[in-house]
């Protein structure tokens, strides 16, 4: 399904496109008391039905989201068997890219990790969740400083040639290990990581737009799957005047989020996302629109994952693509000067430097 208001990106060297903004199951679904049982699956089937309404075609999941038990990837396995039964040519598997990561499985001392028996007993648990035969992108989803990068390697290749998964890629590994992954599995015949899962967004830009940028060139053509790019509902402005009820700070398991904001408070962040919300007014949009857009601007993206957990969040944030294609580059320049942060280009001996990406 293409839609026509949807933009689509090609995922490094997978050969698969990928919508621009993508749906993700991270810290939404498995929450006790919350979105789980059926009431997490019936919120699902909604939302689920609304972004791919709008050509969203990438989910994006984990082991360990909504743990214990991977309850987050058993309620989008439930939900999309419903959908599937209810629309089979909307749902069709082929125009789906399903994504999961390997980690964090369970309490075992063998249970988590990317050894190759955890790489094989977490995917195939992670599938039977699923209700599918095998994921487009399996995520290693952190380095695991106690097996070795070419046991990594031999891992994933075979998860990718045993049929389980088309590609594989990272998250949260810096440039050296991805490289590292790259060149033994090119000097071994074995397959390469093709893309990586960091977090970027306009107060956490550095790695993204300085570190990996060799990576998104050949020979690497590394595609990006992008998390918290509302800095985990920050950036929306709704810690402005306190905390609301509702929010991700109040609920169990997320009170690392208070101290954030506190550190937030004493960097000076408030003062800035209060500006980026008043250059949000003036453009016209909302705040949550603006930073969604601002990372869109950036080639280097090739989808966003959007946690939203409201109708009226969904139709918000897809909002942000004709934001993006709006904003001009004096536009981008002032986004610049508000946020304070841009990075340096290190050139080697001599000196610092900055380079123009081409926008959306």
């Amino acid at each position: 399904m293409v839609h026509e208001n949807m933009y689509y990106r090609m995922m490094g060297n997978t050969g698969i496109q990928v919508s621009v903004l993508s749906y993700g199951f991270w810290a939404t679904y498995g929450i006790k008391d919350r979105l789980s049982g059926d009431k997490g699956v019936e919120t699902a089937k909604e939302l689920m039905r609304i972004v791919r309404e709008s050509g969203v075609n990438c989910f994006d999941h984990a082991e360990a989201y909504g743990n214990p038990n991977g309850e987050a990837e058993r309620i989008f396995g439930l939900a999309l068997r419903d959908l599937q039964d209810e629309d089979p040519d909307q749902w069709r598997r082929s125009d789906l890219v399903i994504t999961t990561k390997i980690f964090w499985g369970g309490s075992g001392v063998n249970e988590s990790g990317l050894s190759m028996k955890h790489c094989r007993e977490g995917l195939d648990k992670s599938l039977a969740r699923l209700q599918l035969d095998y994921v487009d992108l399996l995520f290693c989803h952190r380095p695991d400083p106690f097996t070795p990068t070419s046991t990594v390697v031999r891992s994933m290749t075979e998860m990718v040639r045993s049929g389980k998964a088309t590609a594989w890629g990272t998250s949260e590994w810096s440039a050296q290990q991805i490289t590292e992954a790259f060149w033994i599995a090119r000097s071994e015949g074995l397959e390469p990581p093709q893309f990586e899962q960091p977090q970027y967004n306009m107060l956490h830009r550095d790695r993204f737009e300085n570190e990996y940028f060799p990576l998104y060139n050949p020979p690497y053509n590394i595609g990006t799957t992008i998390w918290s790019p509302l800095r985990s509902g920050f950036l929306t402005g709704k810690y402005l005047n306190g905390i609301p009820d509702d929010s991700r700070a109040t609920q169990s398991g997320y009170e690392w989020l208070l101290e954030d904001l506190e550190e937030r408070r004493e960097r000076g962040e408030f003062e800035v996302v209060a500006k980026v919300c008043e250059f949000a007014e003036e453009k016209g949009c909302s705040p949550a629109q603006l930073a969604l857009a601002w990372c869109l601007k950036n080639p280097n993206v090739s989808t966003i994952l959007m946690g939203a957990t409201t109708p009226e969040q969904i139709k918000d944030n897809i909002g942000c693509i004709d934001v993006a294609i709006g904003l001009s580059d004096d536009d981008m320049s002032r986004i610049d000067e508000i946020l304070g942060n841009k990075p340096d280009l290190w050139m080697g001996p001599g000196g610092t430097g900055t380079r123009q990406l081409k926008t959306l």
